[in-house]
């Protein structure tokens, strides 16, 4: 391996830079097997890859889509991946408590933005650059953070077909001050960030004074969890609800379920931060994942209804035009969030 000796001697190297160091002096890169031709950088970054021989991620996708990234990834480079799937917040902790033990075991960390972000601000992420991240939304690279945004959590309306008439779907938040959604409404207990989403794009005056409006006139039902509000929507329990999950309710109703979905404008997005461990174990396999998670995953990620971040391969459904969360304030204005989140939805039900 052209930089193991460097490895060995400097320790960590920042991955931009070892990158560089591969395009400059190897003279002879190998032929991956790939279907396209790929360039002198992206083929000493395999060849160093497959000498590290695996990657580790950390990653709060559900189970059956990392084993088709797996799979895919495996399939097209030949070097071994193991996952390790958990919550965000199990994640930051894992991740957290690991390198402060001085266990570095994880290479790649992709999750919801608050906690990569947390993360990062424990020094734990690498900066890195790729040619990649040119094909990717305004705002998913900032230079100087240390994660990139690799997809995105988009919250939507969700209704019971059987219960509710596509007619009658309202289009805007403010078509639920109707008196004929009293009682049918329901909200997930903890989209702190889609709050901070709805102030920021209509004003945090107005935004709190509509959804306060809302349920003064009609009321709301909160549940915890957004698998298990798809499930009560499934079965009619819950007939209406303004802050699920696309990829939950679209993939709910692929599969044959009474559901359906509408875009109330503005329909808010959250982030999902992807990043490289400042002390990877295989940086170089840990950077090649990345790339290939923010190219070739991405239709896998579409065929389970999931909206990537790039631009080139995303598949946006007719009506959805999300408005992404701008996350950096984001854990220092949590508390505020949180209380306000409970003040308007909790306190009222």
């Amino acid at each position: 391996m052209l930089i193991s000796g460097l490895k060995r001697a400097a320790g960590i190297i920042p991955l931009a830079v070892w990158s560089l160091f591969v395009a400059a002096c190897s003279q002879e890169a190998a032929t991956p097997q790939a279907a396209e031709p790929v360039s002198e950088r992206v083929a000493a970054l395999i060849e160093d890859a497959r000498e590290e021989g695996s990657v580790t991620v950390y990653s709060s996708l559900p189970v059956p889509i990392m084993n088709d990234v797996a799979a895919a990834f495996r399939e097209k480079y030949g070097i071994d991946i193991e996952i390790w799937r958990g919550g965000s917040e199990e994640i930051l902790q894992r991740a957290v408590a690991e390198a402060r033990a001085g266990r570095h075991m994880v290479d790649v960390v992709e999750s919801a933005a608050p906690e990569v972000e947390a993360i990062a601000r424990e020094e734990l992420l690498a900066n890195v650059t790729s040619p990649v991240f040119a094909e990717l939304m305004p705002g998913s690279y900032v230079e100087g953070r240390p994660w990139i945004n690799s997809r995105l959590i988009v919250f939507v309306a969700a209704y019971n077909t059987n219960e509710i008439a596509s007619t009658d779907a309202p289009t805007r938040f403010e078509d639920l001050l109707d008196a004929k959604w009293n009682g049918r409404l329901t909200v997930e207990a903890n989209d702190f960030g889609w709050l901070k989403g709805m102030a920021d794009e209509l004003g945090e005056e107005q935004a709190l004074s509509l959804l306060r409006n809302i349920v003064t006139t009609n009321g709301v039902n909160v549940r915890d969890g957004h698998g298990l509000i798809t499930n009560m929507l499934a079965s009619g329990e819950v007939p209406f609800t303004f802050t699920q999950y696309y990829e939950q309710a679209a993939h709910a109703r692929d599969e044959g379920a009474p559901i359906e979905v509408a875009f109330l404008d503005p329909v808010i997005a959250l982030p999902t931060g992807l990043g490289i461990m400042r002390n990877a174990p295989h940086p170089d396999a840990a950077m090649l994942f990345m790339e290939f998670y923010l190219t070739d995953a991405q239709g896998i990620l579409a065929g389970y209804d999931y909206i990537g971040s790039n631009v080139t391969r995303q598949v946006l459904p007719e009506g959805m035009n999300p408005v992404v969360v701008e996350m950096s304030d984001y854990l220092d204005e949590y508390e505020k969030w949180h209380n306000l989140h409970r003040e308007i939805f909790a306190a009222r039900r």
